[in-house]
């Protein structure tokens, strides 16, 4: 009986779930070093989630422009505290990304075993999409039990 529900929870841990919703995102400037071509900069993120995670995120990001305007490529770490899909708790995501004119590329990974409480042993991706001014997420995840 009981390695029939072990079975069970491996089986539904390993489901993919997937999660939408917006966000809102503040972001405040630190500090910035303009040089001859670029620009260094170190900037605070906070932001409010609803959806299917309602929560808040804290972010530290290093950013730097080129000399051309819409130039620019970044990297970031934020900390998600709240409820995802009735789970308490938090996780980590790492944040890297690029643009170049039209060309943008923007890649956001759940940390390594970074969920604590309820979202222990939480593993995915964690999609950003702007449409009409808007923040969307999409997140696509496992669940460890």
């Amino acid at each position: 009986m009981l390695a029939a529900l072990l079975a069970t929870a491996t089986a539904l841990a390993a489901t993919p779930h997937h999660a939408v919703g917006t966000f809102e995102v503040k972001i405040t400037p630190v500090t910035e070093d303009k040089s001859d071509g670029s620009t260094l900069s170190r900037l605070t993120i906070d932001k409010t989630f609803a959806g299917a995670l309602v929560g808040t995120g804290k972010a530290e990001m290093l950013a730097a422009s080129g000399s051309k305007p819409g130039s620019a490529a970044y990297v970031a770490v934020e900390r998600v505290t709240g409820t995802l899909d009735g789970h308490k708790g938090s996780f980590a995501l790492v944040h890297n990304g690029w643009m170049q004119g039209d060309k943008r590329v923007m890649e956001v990974l759940i940390v390594p075993d970074s969920g604590g409480g309820d979202l222990k042993g939480l593993a995915g991706t964690f999609k950003i999409e702007i449409k009409d001014g808007q923040h969307l997420y999409v997140m696509d995840y496992t669940l460890e039990p």
